[in-house]
């Protein structure tokens, strides 16, 4: 592309997915930070209503204004508009189903929950019942991942022997509560996959900069 991209993201949050793809695309791209969740600072977050009314990171603006949001789908058009990558199976390619199906399952079945998880009342006001729903959501969590670790059958990574943006998904995802220990044993399989994903070496400088 001849101008820049532009992403509104956070440290820790889901958008290091993005920047995880775009670095290894080798696409350049300018960073806004814009931390949804700091209450002591609301105006952080709310650079990113120009381009997410939902006030929400990732965003990703193009060049010509049009802005995309949802991680799934920002990740999905990134692999097939920078199709050289191969971060995705294409169109009519073997293993492009499951790839949809799980791009869809990380995004709506684990990552949703987060909406919940982070901030209980959201869904039930009184403070008693908090503690109660964040544990089972996190216990959902978990349990979703085994249900996806159970019905994929990993080469070097989640889908074969080519990396792919679902890796760097998982890779992040699986950073969040109920955190690694948990993943790693819920999910054995995709363990091993984002353990190689950690140490890829296009991606570690990355990782300790922006997941810790």
């Amino acid at each position: 592309m001849s101008e820049q991209l532009t992403l509104f993201g956070a440290r820790g949050s889901g958008a290091v997915a993005v920047e995880a793809a775009l670095t290894v695309i080798g696409e350049p791209y300018r960073l806004i930070e814009a931390y949804t969740w700091d209450k002591g600072h609301p105006e952080s977050g709310d650079k990113v209503l120009a381009a997410n009314p939902m006030r929400q990171v990732p965003a990703l603006v193009l060049p010509g204004g049009e802005a995309i949001t949802e991680s799934a789908a920002i990740l999905i058009w990134l692999a097939e508009t920078y199709p050289e990558a191969r971060l995705a199976p294409m169109p009519g390619e073997p293993g492009r189903a499951q790839f949809l199906r799980w791009m869809s399952f990380v995004s709506s079945a684990i990552y949703s929950l987060y909406w919940v998880k982070d901030d209980p009342s959201r869904l039930v006001p009184d403070p008693a019942g908090h503690e109660a729903l964040t544990e089972r959501t996190l216990e959902r969590i978990a349990e979703c991942w085994g249900i996806m670790d159970g019905q994929v059958s990993p080469g070097r990574y989640i889908l074969g022997d080519e990396l792919s943006v679902l890796d760097l998904y998982v890779a992040v995802v699986s950073r969040f509560r109920p955190r690694r220990e948990r993943f790693y044993r819920e999910a054995p399989k995709m363990g091993e996959v984002v353990k190689r994903v950690d140490e890829d070496p296009r991606l570690k400088a990355l990782w300790a900069a922006r997941m810790g």
